[in-house]
């Protein structure tokens, strides 16, 4: 028993006592407890898994994605919890990598309607929190309403507009990079990219435009570098767009270094609006929709650690920063 409390319960261990069993340990090198078999014992693993459909460095290259995984340390942290990152790629090895995961619970980094990781998270029994959906019956959700909020940032973006352009982040798992006129939103599996089609939808409907002739560039991940590639593209066709609504703040600001070079005035001759109220944002001034993620992922950590009700959907507001007109 006194070896027993020298690892588990050490306060209940006099000093003397505590330091005859380590040394008895270190002679016959017994490297103390394996954490294994505690968990076998208490049925828990003492950390909580998110999931995340991307590759792990996007885990630390994305702002929006860092600030929700600290919302998740936060919570880790308050209840003595490990956080254990769990990256998919769309694999048949993917079933097989949740299951085996030793944690008591998950949370669920944005992905798409068919996920089949989603029927493998279903199997293990263990709950789980989705970020921003799909909405599944199994799970709990949180986010915020994506639809209302793109319909409240478009209309910013579109004053005085008459060639109004999205960017859009991927549609599909297959992430495909492409330019299309109008493309129906239900064709997204993504429902974060799907509602906030739907909202710049509204926004365009009810100013005038016809959906079927605005153009909208899909990328395949939320990067600088391909909202600067995609606006470029946009910027140098024969009638370019002089509105460019941005489903982030990463690609809108690609969007502005494009405009840049080409020579293009933000926002005389192009207004262009993004999504989260980044840093790197708030410096140069974009117009954007602000929400808490770091908040978020605390809600998502509690939900799944706690059972604690998932309110949804999450507060918003929109930033009227320098780049829309």
């Amino acid at each position: 028993m006194t070896a027993s409390y020298t690892y588990s319960t050490p306060s209940r261990v006099s000093a003397a006592s505590r330091e005859k069993v380590l040394t008895a340990a270190e002679v016959l090198g017994y490297p103390g407890p394996d954490p294994s078999a505690r968990s076998l014992r208490t049925g828990t693993s003492g950390a909580l898994g998110v999931v995340l459909g991307e590759t792990l460095s996007y885990a630390f290259d994305d702002p929006q994605a860092t600030r929700f995984l600290a919302g998740i340390a936060d919570v880790c942290a308050e209840h003595g919890l490990a956080m254990t990152i769990l990256p998919t790629n769309g694999s048949a090895d993917d079933d097989q990598h949740i299951r085996a995961a030793a944690v008591d619970a998950f949370v669920v980094w944005t992905t798409t309607d068919d996920d089949p990781v989603l029927d493998a998270l279903a199997l293990t029994g263990r709950p789980a929190i989705i970020h921003a959906g799909p909405k599944k019956k199994a799970f709990g959700l949180v986010g915020i309403d994506d639809r209302a909020a793109a319909q409240a940032v478009a209309a910013l973006g579109l004053h005085q507009s008459q060639r109004p352009a999205i960017i859009a982040f991927p549609f599909t798992k297959e992430r495909v990079e492409m330019i299309s006129m109008g493309p129906d939103p239900a064709t997204a599996t993504f429902p974060v990219t799907r509602n906030r089609l739907l909202g710049y939808q509204d926004a365009l409907t009810a100013a005038g435009f016809q959906w079927e002739s605005v153009e909208v560039a899909s990328c395949s991940i939320n990067s600088f570098g391909e909202g600067a590639r995609a606006a470029g593209r946009l910027l140098a066709r024969p009638n370019p767009p002089d509105t460019i609504l941005a489903m982030s703040d990463e690609l809108a600001l690609g969007t502005l270094e494009a405009a840049s070079k080409a020579g293009i005035h933000v926002p005389r001759s192009l207004a262009v609006t993004g999504w989260d109220a980044s840093d790197a944002a708030s410096v140069k001034q974009v117009t954007t929709v602000h929400q808490n993620l770091r908040q978020q992922g605390a809600a998502c950590a509690l939900a799944a650690i706690t059972g604690a009700s998932t309110p949804a959907p999450h507060p918003w507001q929109l930033i009227t920063g320098k780049t829309t007109r």
